[in-house]
């Protein structure tokens, strides 16, 4: 059963909101801690940050390596394969961390909705198509905004602020 929730708290309408796709054995066990590993020494690979977020039922400290994307002086998170863990655990936590080296920025998040998500999809993949355009279904910068707003619902993007304190 889907608990899948709008920031109003209504439900969601997405005729997919929990799509997620899974990463492979080696994006999992080499790639990504690979990039983990140089961004934690400090070496942002690409605009890579290592994002710790709690779990929601553990309360634990969960950690991946994310692209952190800025548009407009404002900073975003997109989640390429969909509802993943992490979106899971920020949705619960609306709270986190962003890591590279030793620097630490707190955030909060606030998940955008579907109709503004085109705005910041179409930058991330002019950015990062190479590495996640597999996951937009065939969508690239040069897409429609009509094609980038029906995309929306499969890619949870969160906007980064400073931590309330």
């Amino acid at each position: 059963m889907n608990d899948h929730r709008t920031p109003d708290g209504t439900p969601a309408t997405s005729p997919d909101p929990a799509r997620y796709l899974r990463p492979g054995w080696f994006t999992r066990n080499v790639f990504n801690r690979l990039v983990q590993r140089l961004t934690r020494m400090g070496l942002s690979v690409h605009g890579s940050r290592e994002l710790r977020v709690r779990g929601r039922r553990s309360g634990e400290w969960r950690s991946t390596p994310v692209n952190l994307l800025t548009v407009g002086g404002q900073e975003y998170l997109v989640a390429p394969r969909g509802t993943t863990q992490w979106v899971r655990n920020l949705r619960a936590a609306g709270t986190g961390e962003l890591r590279v080296g030793r620097r630490v920025q707190a955030f909060g998040a606030e998940e955008l909705p579907d109709a503004d998500k085109a705005a910041v999809l179409r930058p991330y993949l002019a950015k990062w198509k190479a590495e996640t355009g597999v996951f937009f279904d065939g969508l690239d910068a040069t897409a429609s905004d009509a094609d980038l707003v029906a995309a929306g619902p499969k890619h949870p993007v969160f906007l980064v602020e400073p931590a309330p304190t």
